[in-house]
């Protein structure tokens, strides 16, 4: 098991769900935290959580992934001790809608392809030349179990998980001989406001993608991903899948009466 004491730790999305519950498993290992949200206000109310649970310092960053010239741009007028980033987290992402392709909002494709693929390109390009010329670090991406099965009424987003899966598998190709380990974390269904963004802030229609079934908890999957990044240095986890007991696949649910 690797120490990750000292560790910078860089996660996008995380003023809530996976990405917060992320950064507080980082510090619980000592880990320096740098965290980036569109929400800056709820990154500083975490902060405290964030120190008493054992981080070594926190940088709190407001940034929008869609923003190409934000993320560049704030990327690289890091302080100079916060720009050796040891682990990339690309937790930010989202989905939009539940429609069928020919009756969706197109507005709602733009959010998630901004987000969930070239948002994750933008961070990736920013931070990933820093690791090849270091000759170490680890991208860990957040993909879904989305993308590697369609399901009805979200072809979009769950094109957008399969490129991240694509997009991952790539990444770890063009670093290969870098030192540089690449894990995609594909969770199954998880209790979050991910549903809820989904709906557009309907919490009546949220609510009921999680009626009668145990879901997934952002815990769950926060301790994924910081095991993922304590294997020792020659164990690279390429993919992780992970759904509740009552999830087989993207379609097949066991849902209590």
């Amino acid at each position: 098991m690797q120490s990750l004491r000292g560790k910078t730790v860089l996660i996008t999305g995380a003023s809530s769900g996976i990405g917060q519950a992320t950064a507080l498993e980082f510090a619980r290992q000592g880990a320096r935290l740098l965290l980036c949200a569109r929400r800056l206000d709820r990154l500083t109310e975490l902060t405290p959580q964030f120190t008493e649970a054992g981080a070594e310092d926190v940088l709190n960053i407001r940034l929008d992934v869609q923003d190409r010239e934000a993320v560049a741009k704030t990327l690289a007028d890091l302080p100079e001790n916060w720009r050796t980033i040891d682990i990339l987290v690309n937790n930010a992402g989202l989905s939009r809608g539940l429609a069928k392709l020919y009756e969706d909002d197109p507005q709602n494709w733009e959010e998630m392809i901004d987000t969930n693929v070239k948002g994750l390109l933008y961070v990736t390009r920013a931070i990933v030349p820093g690791m090849v010329e270091r000759g170490s670090g680890q991208v860990i991406n957040l993909g879904s179990t989305a993308g590697h099965q369609t399901y009805a009424n979200g072809a979009v987003y769950c094109a957008t998980k399969a490129a991240e899966r694509v997009i991952t598998e790539g990444l770890r190709i063009d670093t290969i001989g870098k030192g540089i380990r690449v894990t995609t974390v594909d969770p199954g269904m998880t209790e979050t406001a991910f549903s809820e963004v989904r709906f557009h802030g309907d919490k009546d229609k949220a609510e009921k993608v999680y009626q009668n079934i145990t879901p997934l908890q952002p815990e769950d999957i926060a301790d994924a991903i910081v095991w993922a990044a304590t294997r020792p240095a020659h164990v690279q986890i390429q993919t992780m899948v992970l759904t509740t007991i009552d999830q087989a696949n993207s379609t097949t649910f066991n849902r209590r009466s």
